[in-house]
């Protein structure tokens, strides 16, 4: 069947099964690899886009309710060559290790300075707390978001 995605504000037009996971759509058909595979159940964040503005998971989102929403990939927060300010600010404070939830973890940080552009630690450590990360950079994480608040 087809659907149409407006995915980093272009439209594409793909011809998947009803039901299928964005996630599969983003990484095979669009070949935007940021978006990572994960637990496949929502609960890792390595999957996160942000959907109107909101981080979800790719892995559950289905392509009928994708169809309907602006989706941004960890590839399409920048501007070209400009990067996005929690990137450029996890590059900063190397909030970065094996770099597999580095995507979900961006999208978390972007989605939370878009809705709180001032937000406390408290607000960090929630927005951040669905993203596992089996090589512990929580804390550098945190730091990054800080520098990124304008």
């Amino acid at each position: 069947m087809r659907f149409y995605l407006n995915v980093n504000g272009s439209v594409h037009e793909v011809d998947v099964p009803p039901g299928a996971p964005l996630l599969g759509i983003l990484r095979d058909d669009l070949n935007l690899t940021g978006t990572r595979y994960g637990c496949g159940r929502g609960v890792c964040g390595a999957c996160f886009v942000l959907a109107d503005g909101r981080a979800v998971a790719a892995c559950t989102l289905g392509v009928e309710e994708a169809a309907g929403k602006a989706i941004t990939t960890v590839e399409g927060l920048g501007r070209g060559e400009t990067l996005h300010p929690v990137q450029q600010a996890f590059v900063e404070e190397d909030a970065m290790q094996c770099g597999y939830c580095t995507g979900g973890m961006l999208i978390s940080a972007a989605a939370l300075l878009a809705r709180t552009p001032r937000p406390t630690d408290d607000e960090i450590r929630d927005a951040l707390a669905p993203n596992l990360c089996r090589c512990g950079i929580y804390l550098r994480a945190l730091r990054a978001v800080k520098r990124a608040i304008p």
